[in-house]
């Protein structure tokens, strides 16, 4: 059984019973239009049931088309023509921001703010950046934002903006480090010169995109506008421990070791480890009723080794 059969038969989680409870009752085609549909958003998609959702899904990339289509949605290319959301029940923006702040919002946000009354549900998929270093310690949803790092503040301005738009049902999901099939460790321990960079101290969270899924689905079917939810697993861990696992599982040899401070960094890669945080997923499972798939790496990782699937890795949300 690969590990989309088995969300689809763990899918019968609260959040995606009540979408479907709610799509029998109104005898009606849910619309999803999903700006930047990368990896975190093709996952969704592949879950939502094509009889009682149509799905539209944007990219730059005329080569992701296709692999647009594949993931259950219809492909446009954005930016390009105006979209049309007459009809659009659930809007979700995975793009990523820039200095000026969120594109979509850049382009469309007199549109948006005129149909925000027709949406039921919009999600905005942030990161947990936001909260920049707290030397280890453990933040929450109540934490304030304090980014150190410039894509950390380009996030924190972005979710600004589209908390800005007024009566617009907004959820904002600050992702940990997304990691799943042809993503992750497996595919770096295929390429030259990868090493274990060593900082004392230092943790990172995670999360398997088909628990992502899950709690944009659970979200969906229990709205709470306004909402904000870390999206990580349970176990922040440092970064070498998660390589040296996947070693192990491959039968790979460790990777070498090398100190941080003696580490050849590019300055997006240091920045990482320049924020050092513990972050808690309390309100995924209080609010939502979700239940990891993945609540740990190691569980994550061996589930990727048994499905063996390794598809060309996309590297946005």
């Amino acid at each position: 059984m690969n590990a989309h059969e088995r969300i689809r038969i763990k899918c019968v989680y609260p959040g995606l019973a009540s979408l479907r409870r709610a799509d029998h009752q109104r005898a009606m085609i849910q619309s999803l239009f999903s700006f930047g549909h990368g990896y975190s958003a093709r996952a969704v998609s592949r879950l939502l049931d094509p009889a009682q959702w149509r799905i539209i899904g944007t990219t730059r990339d005329p080569k992701q088309l296709e692999a647009i289509r594949a993931s259950g949605a219809e492909p446009r290319i954005w930016p390009g023509a105006q979209p049309d959301l007459e009809g659009v029940t659930h809007l979700l923006i995975s793009t990523a921001p820039t200095a000026d702040g969120d594109p979509v919002l850049a382009e469309l946000r007199a549109g948006i703010a005129a149909h925000a009354g027709q949406f039921k549900w919009v999600g905005y998929l942030s990161t947990t950046a936001v909260y920049g270093d707290h030397q280890g310690g453990w933040v929450d949803e109540t934490t304030p934002t304090a980014p150190t790092a410039e894509r950390g503040r380009w996030r924190v301005r972005a979710e600004t903006q589209w908390a800005g738009v007024p009566n617009l049902p907004l959820h904002i999901f600050r992702l940990a480090g997304i990691y799943g099939p042809g993503r992750g460790p497996f595919s770096k321990l295929r390429r030259a010169g990868l090493r274990r960079i060593i900082k004392p101290g230092q943790v990172f969270s995670r999360v398997h995109v088909e628990d992502i899924a899950q709690v944009l689905i659970a979200s969906m079917g229990r709205p709470n506008p306004g909402a904000i939810y870390n999206v990580c697993d349970d176990e922040p861990v440092p970064p070498q421990d998660v390589i040296g696992y996947a070693a192990e599982l491959q039968g790979l040899p460790l990777p070498p070791a090398v100190p941080f401070d003696k580490a050849d960094l590019t300055p997006m890669a240091r920045s990482f480890y320049n924020e050092n945080k513990r972050v808690r997923n309390n309100r995924i499972k209080d609010e939502l009723g979700v239940s990891l798939l993945y609540p740990n790496y190691r569980l994550g990782l061996e589930a990727l080794m048994r499905d063996q699937v390794t598809p060309p890795e996309d590297h946005g949300q």
